[in-house]
């Protein structure tokens, strides 16, 4: 059903596009449009995440006719793909860096929705550029500082702050320059299901942006997991990411 939904969302930002599937599901028959853009919505299957979606149209939409402007909604954060928190620290620099830039380049969260039932909402905005500039980027450089979220919806507000403790427990070894917020969000903007989950980024003095995330079990599959541990296993898996 995900991958359906995905071929519903290339349909709505193309013009033209003819998309034909046999009974069974397994053959598709895809004739590319032309990349219209424009003011849309589109409601994201809740298997997978928003990522999932956002990934393809972050490569799609500086070259539309239109600039893009596309509400989704859905599971913002899951165990399987990057979060829309981590697309929004790593994959808009590194579209700056080749010249898409101004202020309706943004991801803007508006709730999170946690699996299995989602509930989420953001926008994605983008303006059209025809020609990107050429980047010369080999040397990752020096970590210079750590910038992080931790979320929790539907839980204790306490869950975030015992995680960002936990996380600060191994990072202060290493670095000074630390900070995670922590987004807390009530009501209507907490989506439908119970959850919490960390997104931390390592910037460089030559503006690479290193990424590590973890999000709790979905309500009713699997063992439930401590914030400190979260906390700390995230902390650990951003200093892998620098040793490699």
């Amino acid at each position: 059903d995900f991958e359906a939904s995905f071929i519903r969302l290339i349909d709505k930002v193309t013009n033209g596009s003819r998309i034909e599937i046999n009974q069974t599901g397994t053959s598709l028959y895809y004739q590319p449009g032309l990349l219209y853009g424009g003011s849309l919505e589109h409601d994201c299957s809740p298997s997978r995440s928003i990522g999932y979606y956002l990934e393809s149209l972050l490569c799609l939409a500086p070259f539309m006719k239109h600039p893009l402007k596309i509400v989704l909604r859905g599971v913002t954060n899951d165990q399987v793909d990057p979060s829309v928190d981590v697309l929004k620290a790593t994959a808009l620099p590194l579209l700056k860096k080749f010249g898409i830039d101004g202020e309706s380049l943004e991801i803007k969260i508006n709730r999170r929705g946690m699996p299995p039932k989602g509930g989420g909402e953001i926008v994605f905005s983008c303006p059209v550029r025809k020609v990107l500039q050429p980047v010369q980027f080999t040397d990752p450089g020096k970590i210079k500082r750590i910038r992080g979220t931790a979320y929790s919806v539907r839980v204790s507000p306490q869950m975030a702050n015992r995680m960002v403790e936990s996380a600060r427990s191994i990072l202060n070894k290493f670095l000074p320059d630390i900070y995670i917020y922590t987004d807390h969000m009530k009501g209507v903007s907490s989506g439908k299901s119970p959850g919490f989950g960390m997104c931390l980024t390592a910037e460089t003095i030559n503006g690479t942006i290193l990424s590590a995330e973890l999000a709790s079990n979905p309500q009713g599959q699997g063992a439930a997991v401590l914030p400190e541990e979260l906390g700390q296993n995230c902390a650990k898996l951003l200093l892998e990411e620098v040793y490699r």
